[in-house]
């Protein structure tokens, strides 16, 4: 047992007051007395990561439930007796004082209620040099590192070599300089856990699937997601103009291509026309010249062989889905005597143009919002009197002939720029609605993504609202993913309907919030005060990836084409100005014959 045992001890050893020279090398130990008030997983990364020899030793004692509760109200009493004493004399609070106050009532209710338990906390740190005066250059390096955590460390002055002894894994605290931590402030601090998200395959040694997003901003390991690997492949992204968030949404759009999937995007500010027209894609602009969308086409889709097929209640849907049209057009919801006279008004125009429940008719050519308002007059005038500003009025360029583009492609764009504000919502509804014929189409089974930038256009209107729920229900059973990206909190959690948009959403990224929004995103979201403060504060392209059980900090980060191709600065339009210039639309007709 001697032999054993001095093959494992050092030749010699040489104490000094802050430093220890054993065998050939030299170590300096600290003890950690001051933490910071909010830890999360992984916050010792940094300290396990360290280019150089660092031990980090962690003792963890539990204290039994009885003691914690002894222990509380002592130091609660002592705490709440400062503050009385600050108070009657009349001086400043101290904010540490008031600060540690909040939380000790907070422990105690945590460990009254069962949520918790306490323990005694020692964190040990030992640096290790070759010479002493690389020593020096080693605990600097530590000591700044361990600033920057907020942690505040202490050497072990005169008691070098317990500290020592302190980081050797042998189970022995000679130092006893240790700080209570409940229980999820312990979990957090377990060595190997890692603010990265986990891989879908922990066993697996490949690459990892998914998009990247950035880099991490706890760890700086690369953050790697893949929405198509979870329950629902729903995403939702909220940030306030001027957050990232069309660059972000730009930026996973473009790297989904590179995985092979299908990806529809509506573009409101015709910012996608560069990135459409770099990749190949069709470029949609609504409301240029001869652009028509017809609302009353029925739902026909082509298989592989050139067959046209349709759902058995194609008829019925399409009718439905009027009914949401003209709630939009009119911008109220309908009475029951007025949704009673357009259900009729609907399958009268329908018979008249030839088309019935018999589905060998549904290939004939659809009536157009016209023939709908021209009924309309025959059952309730004061309805169709409303239609007239999109029948012959103003507004009715959209909607005055057959459809002319269907959307096909790797990626299709429909830029809504050129719409009317008032013909924005009807727009994006229809382009919606264009894009699920193609989603739904059961003979053509691939990964596709549905964007939809600036919601709170389509999530202000009841009607616009409820349809975007549907297809976020759905879209997972067509082997989709629906994207939506909003500036406008409050529209989107000022509802159920929002609300229930972002639950059926797997992903969940928040970017950089206004303080007026701060309180809504933090219910609704269940953020910690550290959460808050950084999406407060959080610099552009910064945010917090949630998948669910994990959340993670990120900062985005791009290739230089990929930023040519996805940036809407206008400074950096403006030094490239013949690059920046709007593209040619492509068009697809589509023959209904």
């Amino acid at each position: 047992m001697r032999t054993t045992s001095n093959a494992f001890a050092p030749d010699a050893i040489s104490i000094h007051p802050r430093a220890l020279e054993v065998g050939g090398e030299w170590v300096a130990s600290f003890a950690v007395t001051g933490y910071p008030r909010e830890v999360h997983p992984g916050w010792l990364q940094p300290l396990l990561t360290y280019p150089g020899r660092v031990d980090v030793s962690l003792h963890i004692e539990p204290i039994d439930p009885v003691t914690a509760a002894g222990r509380l109200k002592k130091q609660l009493s002592k705490l709440e007796s400062g503050r009385r004493h600050t108070s009657e004399k009349g001086r400043l609070i101290d904010p540490q004082v008031e600060a540690a106050t909040e939380d000790a009532y907070d422990l105690a209710a945590r460990v009254a209620r069962g949520e918790g338990k306490l323990y005694r906390f020692g964190l040990y740190l030992t640096v290790h040099a070759p010479t002493e005066e690389a020593l020096g250059d080693e605990v600097a390096a530590i000591r700044s590192l361990a600033a920057s955590l907020l942690l505040d460390c202490k050497p072990t002055t005169y008691r070098s070599v317990q500290g020592w002894i302190t980081s050797l894994p042998m189970g022995l605290d000679l130092v006893g300089m240790r700080r209570t931590f409940d229980t999820s402030a312990l979990s957090a601090a377990f060595p190997f856990t890692s603010p990265d998200l986990p891989p879908p395959d922990p066993t697996s040694v490949g690459a990892p699937s998914g998009v990247l997003y950035g880099f991490n901003i706890g760890s700086q390991g690369l953050v790697h997601h893949d929405r198509f690997a979870l329950d629902n492949h729903n995403s939702v992204i909220l940030g306030r103009s001027g957050a990232g968030k069309s660059y972000l949404v730009k930026l996973e759009l473009l790297r989904s291509l590179y995985r092979g999937v299908e990806v529809f995007a509506i573009d409101p500010e015709d910012e996608y026309a560069r990135l459409a027209a770099a990749v190949g894609g069709t470029h949609v602009r609504l409301g240029a010249e001869q652009v028509r969308f017809n609302p009353m086409d029925l739902p026909i889709h082509t298989r592989t062989d050139g067959r046209r097929t349709a759902p058995r209640d194609a008829l019925v849907r399409r009718s439905l889905f009027l009914h949401t049209v003209i709630s939009v057009l009119l911008g109220s919801e309908l009475e029951a005597t007025e949704r009673a006279a357009l259900d009729r008004a609907i399958t009268a125009t329908y018979q008249r143009a030839g088309i019935n429940s018999d589905a060998r008719t549904w290939t004939r050519p659809a009536p157009l919002l016209a023939d709908l308002a021209s009924v309309l007059t025959e059952i309730d005038v004061e309805l169709a009197a409303r239609l007239q500003p999109y029948v012959t009025g103003a507004f009715s360029s959209l909607f005055s002939g057959a459809t002319t583009t269907r959307p096909e492609g790797h990626l299709v764009v429909f830029s809504l720029r050129d719409l009317a504000d008032e013909l924005k919502p009807i727009g994006t509804l229809l382009t919606l609605d264009a894009v699920w014929r193609q989603v739904s189409n059961p003979a053509i089974r691939k990964r596709r993504m549905v964007v939809v930038d600036e919601a709170w256009l389509l999530m202000k209107e009841h009607a616009g609202a409820e349809f975007l729920f549907r297809m976020a229900k759905a879209s997972r059973k067509h082997w989709a993913g629906l994207t939506v990206a909003t500036q406008d909190t409050a529209d989107v959690l000022g509802s159920d309907l929002g609300k229930a948009v972002v639950a059926n959403a797997a992903t969940q990224i928040l970017l950089r919030q206004a303080p007026q929004a701060i309180d809504e995103i933090t219910r609704t979201f269940d953020l910690s005060m550290g959460e808050r403060q950084f999406l407060l504060s959080a610099d552009r392209g910064q945010g917090l990836l949630s998948t669910g059980t994990q959340r993670v900090a990120f900062q985005s980060i791009a290739s230089p084409t990929e930023h040519h191709l996805v940036t809407s600065n206008p400074a950096e339009l403006a030094e490239n100005p013949a690059e920046s210039r709007e593209t040619e639309s492509a068009f697809v007709e589509l023959d209904l014959a």
